[in-house]
């Protein structure tokens, strides 16, 4: 990455921070002007665009407040203002690990971009030359010194061992497709790129409908990669937690595939076939050291053994992942878990200027050119349980007002409300 590059991020942060409270104003006032004629707020605001107004009319509600209006967009209303004005190009479906089921979330080729250059932004802050880290100095602003990354440019020396899955699109009534952010992605074309270069999954395993077979086959080319591996990871801490313990279940079975440069049997799917069959060549000495490995009494530390070149585990351990990380980090033996950013399926949210922070010390730093933000103040009690664990335990008054971004005070806890340009009040 090229120093000007890193500079232009970190200038980048620093003015959309310094001057959050005015960026916030310009977006609710852009939200307003061009949607307040739409169905759902002109209930509410009378065709006026006045903040306070707004915050007084439009209540806060939840996904199923407004899941009504979503179907009726999704069921063949996809051109009428009913939520917002700007045409739709589709819909997310969100994970569905806060809620349980998926939600269908609009989507424009605005919000596209945004959540794009999240991500793009994440690798950014990763990324540091050791020159451009030499330069920095007590007098550089709080962004630089803040997110050095010790990293170097990983992408010029090794690869990703990431587990990838695409979903399969819905198709709604009104001719939109519903699909899963990152399956979208993975669509692109600058995705498919890149990736020879970057991943050692091939394109094939990551869009095989059986996760069984996509599992086993993209641990089976990862391993086959080691000595170029960098980065382990997947979205969720927990998908690379089950990825080690596949592992530790069928490691026979995938050193058997090595030595003899023979995919099992019961690896059906055409694509991964394909994909083993470029990749896939006789290799007793990797079989056998990998079954030294493999073959230890304690899997204490497993993945530094197994790929040695790696810098840290890539993925989100906050939040409801957040019970996953001390088996991981048993496995890990002491690699960073990096937790780049916070995204949610209403919008692009914040990222970890601090990725080297364990995962229960992580902080996200807003960012306040993606949706608007308000927060209400809720009660937060610690409660020791019978096995002397600490339980947390909110509650908020019916009657609290909210507070907007700038005005939150240090130490007080909130639940975080957004309105985004896609429709969602």
């Amino acid at each position: 990455m090229a120093t000007n590059d890193y500079e232009s991020v970190l200038k980048m942060l620093e003015e959309i921070t310094t001057n959050a409270r005015q960026i916030q104003e310009q977006l609710l006032d852009e939200i307003l002007r061009k949607n307040a004629e739409t169905e759902y707020l002109q209930g509410f605001l009378h065709d006026q665009t006045d903040k306070q107004l707004f915050k007084k009319n439009v209540p806060i509600v939840t996904y199923d407040h407004i899941k009504p209006y979503i179907d009726r967009i999704a069921n063949g209303k996809a051109s009428s203002d009913i939520l917002l004005v700007e045409p739709l190009i589709g819909f997310s479906l969100s994970s569905g690990t806060s809620g349980g089921q998926p939600k269908l979330i609009p989507i424009t080729a605005e919000s596209v971009n945004v959540t794009a250059a999240l991500g793009n932004l994440h690798l950014s802050l990763m990324i540091n030359s050791e020159e451009l880290l030499q330069q920095q100095s007590p007098k550089t602003n709080h962004f630089g010194l803040s997110i050095c990354r010790h990293f170097g440019d990983l992408s010029q020396v090794g690869k990703r061992m990431e587990l990838l899955f695409a979903k399969p699109d819905v198709e709604t009534p009104c001719g939109l497709k519903a699909s899963a952010v990152t399956t979208r992605a993975f669509k692109e074309s600058s995705f498919q790129a890149i990736l020879p270069k970057l991943y050692t999954s091939p394109y094939e395993t990551i869009f095989c409908p059986d996760t069984k077979q996509s599992t086993y086959c993209q641990l089976l080319f990862g391993l086959i990669q080691r000595d170029e591996v960098v980065v382990i990871g997947s979205i969720f801490a927990a998908t690379v937690l089950r990825g080690i313990k596949f592992i530790e279940n069928n490691w026979r079975e995938l050193c058997s595939n090595i030595k003899t440069g023979k995919i099992s049997d019961w690896i059906t799917d055409s694509g991964c076939r394909k994909a083993a069959s470029l990749i896939l060549k006789p290799n007793p000495k990797l079989a056998n050291l990998l079954e030294d490995i493999c073959s230890c009494k304690s899997w204490e530390g497993i993945v530094r053994k197994l790929w040695p070149r790696t810098k840290y585990i890539g993925t989100v351990c906050t939040g409801a992942m957040l019970q996953f990380t001390a088996e991981l980090e048993f496995y890990c033996g002491g690699l960073p878990l990096v937790s780049g950013f916070y995204a949610c399926s209403e919008g692009a949210i914040a990222i970890n200027l601090e990725p080297l922070s364990k995962p229960s010390d992580v902080s996200y730093t807003i960012l306040p050119n993606t949706v608007y933000y308000e927060f209400l103040p809720i009660k937060e009690d610690r409660v020791t349980d019978s096995q002397n664990q600490v339980q947390l335990h909110t509650s908020r008054h019916k009657d609290t007002e909210t507070v907007d971004l700038v005005n939150v005070k240090p130490g007080q806890c909130y639940e975080i409300l957004v309105t985004s340009p896609t429709g969602l009040y």
